[in-house]
């Protein structure tokens, strides 16, 4: 009797205690903080390729010469008006003498047509010449004169293609690439050089159109390579086309300073915008769940609910909030990093 009743007492203690409800988890202690609108130095981080500001493609004004002197080689830097190339010229200083003598026989027809004609009017004034003999000495002159002026003419062309024989750069700067090489019968018109026009580069930074109207000519910028460092810059001018098919625009930022950046390399630009209104949450606020920023935002009957949110720029102590929560909204400050969605908090004062 006494071991039943002893199994009697112990089922009825289980069972009492499988009908007693559960107690009430103990409350996360918090602190909260309303979603704020404040002035923030804005930045706008952009990417694209390193561009020549001014890229100028130098060929042969004058064509079918021989290229037999290459002066200069690609990394040179020039002055305007040095010598780059230097082609055969044989031929053409062969012509100036040949047109020099041809000038030369004009202007002595030309004087003899002048004094026939200072004959024919003297004879005339005396009487002993017709107006129609004048005529022909007065024609003759005309003709002899105009001989002349072709000859010049005729020798200044001459003259400038045997000085396109040299090809000088049109401007100072690098030297990016050379296509000709000795012995080469050149084009009128054939690339031979490019140079960077002052070895000025920029970068053509892609910017999101969602951004591109933040950005201005003359904002200062910040060029960054993973391999060679910062440059410091400024944005030269913003496109006025947006990219149809990747919704970006072009803002070309130029270097301050080339820096080891050559064309066609890639780099980031960070373009400083200013200050600007941004919705602010305090940065001890964000917390990551599935790798994935967020707040808790407070709701009815201290239940606080997880929401995530796209991040934009950060300061110390604030975070920048592009979407995902409202200006007054109240957030979980500290103690964010220790909830969960729907857990219920305890609010006390900062």
């Amino acid at each position: 009797m006494a071991m039943l009743a002893l199994v009697l007492l112990a089922v009825a203690g289980c069972g009492k205690a499988k009908e007693e409800p559960k107690g009430a988890l103990a409350s996360q202690t918090v602190t909260v903080q309303a979603v704020s609108v404040v002035s923030m130095a804005r930045r706008v981080t952009a990417s694209g390729n390193i561009v020549a500001w001014n890229e100028v493609v130098v060929g042969a004004e004058t064509g079918g010469l021989t290229a037999v002197r290459v002066l200069v080689d690609e990394g040179v830097w020039v002055r305007q008006g040095q010598p780059l190339l230097q082609m055969n010229d044989d031929l053409l200083r062969a012509q100036v003498r040949q047109q020099e003598a041809s000038l030369a026989a004009a202007r002595a027809t030309l004087a003899q047509a002048q004094a026939a004609l200072g004959r024919a009017r003297e004879l005339k004034e005396r009487g002993y010449l017709s107006q129609a003999g004048l005529d022909t000495a007065t024609a003759s002159q005309a003709t002899a004169a105009a001989q002349v002026s072709a000859a010049e003419a005729a020798l200044s062309e001459i003259r400038t293609r045997l000085g396109q024989a040299v090809v000088r750069a049109p401007v100072a700067g690098l030297i990016a690439s050379r296509k000709v090489v000795q012995g080469q019968i050149v084009a009128p018109g054939t690339e031979l050089f490019r140079i960077v026009r002052d070895g000025r580069l920029e970068l053509n930074a892609e910017v999101p159109e969602t951004v591109l109207g933040q950005v201005r000519a003359g904002m200062p910028a910040t060029v960054i390579s993973d391999h060679l460092g910062e440059v410091p810059g400024s944005v030269r001018i913003v496109t006025p086309e947006v990219d149809a098919a990747s919704r970006v625009g072009i803002a070309r930022i130029a270097l301050s300073a080339a820096g080891g950046f050559r064309p066609g390399m890639f780099a980031r630009g960070v373009i400083n915008v200013g200050e600007q209104p941004a919705v602010t949450v305090p940065a001890v606020s964000v917390v990551y769940r599935d790798n994935k920023p967020g707040v808790f935002v407070m709701g009815p009957q201290a239940v606080v609910r997880f929401r995530p949110i796209v991040i934009g720029s950060r300061t110390k102590d604030m975070v920048e909030v592009e979407s995902g929560v409202n200006a007054g909204e109240q957030i979980v400050a500290k103690g964010a990093g220790f909830l969960a969605d729907g857990d219920h908090v305890r609010v006390v004062a900062k």
